[in-house]
């Protein structure tokens, strides 16, 4: 359980960066990078790939949380 919320706060981390340039503190990077893990899941099953060890949750949850942060700003 600590090991997923360690990998949700560097995705959410690597997605504040990549979509706006900064991250949203502590708690806000683990919620939007355990978010995107569960949304990255998704999407990675239905495009049939898969992410194996540490490296490849991170750009899994990653990928997610970014796709995450995109339909916030499309809906908001």
């Amino acid at each position: 359980m600590l090991w997923f919320l360690f990998i949700g706060l560097i995705a959410g981390w690597l997605a504040g960066q990549i979509m706006r340039g900064s991250g949203f503190g502590i708690l806000g990077d683990i919620i939007i990078g355990v978010v995107g893990a569960f949304l990255g899941g998704f999407v990675f099953n239905l495009l049939g790939l898969n992410a194996h060890g540490t490296i490849g949750s991170i750009i899994m949850a990653t990928v997610g949380a970014i796709v995450l942060l995109w339909l916030l700003r499309v809906v908001a």
